[in-house]
């Protein structure tokens, strides 16, 4: 009997996939983070079809990542602008253009790159370090099983199930805070 199984939901990989793991996501965030705000500049820029950038934008507005904003000069017009939880995605995007950049790059270098406002020096991607305080590598780590994981990773990576929660009636799965209280 052939099984399949369906992703878990739960991993947060794959939750933040669901955000950004399609091409025009990464690279509309890209343009955000180079300064891009307007619906037509994004468009322009990226050479994305209409509909596919106004889908990108709602979504990302729907889950926290960019607020729209009316343009007063403009009416019936927004700019679409970095929340916390977007400008919080930066480290993550930077750590995927340094490894575009080291492997995938045009033998002249990058096409960009990013300099200190204050003192114009090139930034510098920081080395992740291990507990030891040495570079870390894939074979410096083990995987166990968090707080949060779900009964099959408990299983694969070690940890005990959690005794069973009776849950009142009615109540709902996890409150979580909206993305207008994350940026306060």
């Amino acid at each position: 009997m052939k099984r399949s199984r369906s992703f878990n939901k739960e991993c947060s990989i794959s939750r933040a996939m669901e955000v950004v793991g399609d091409r025009w996501s990464i690279l509309l965030l890209r343009e955000a983070y180079y300064g891009t705000r307007r619906f037509d500049e994004f468009q322009y820029y990226l050479g994305v079809a209409p509909n596919i950038l106004s889908t990108r934008l709602k979504k990302f507005v729907d889950l926290g990542m960019m607020t729209r904003v009316p343009l007063l000069e403009h009416g019936g017009r927004y700019e679409y602008v970095l929340t916390k939880k977007g400008r919080d995605f930066f480290p993550t995007y930077l750590a995927l253009k340094k490894w575009g950049d080291d492997w995938l790059a045009e033998p002249e270098g990058p096409q960009v790159i990013f300099k200190d406002r204050t003192s114009g020096r090139q930034i510098e991607y920081p080395t992740l370090l291990s507990a030891r305080g040495k570079r870390l590598q894939l074979e410096d780590i083990e995987i166990v099983a968090g707080s949060g994981a779900v009964p099959f990773n408990r299983k694969r990576f070690g940890g005990q199930l959690p005794p069973a929660k009776v849950k009142p009636k009615g109540a709902s799965r996890v409150l979580r805070k909206s993305a207008t209280d994350k940026d306060k």
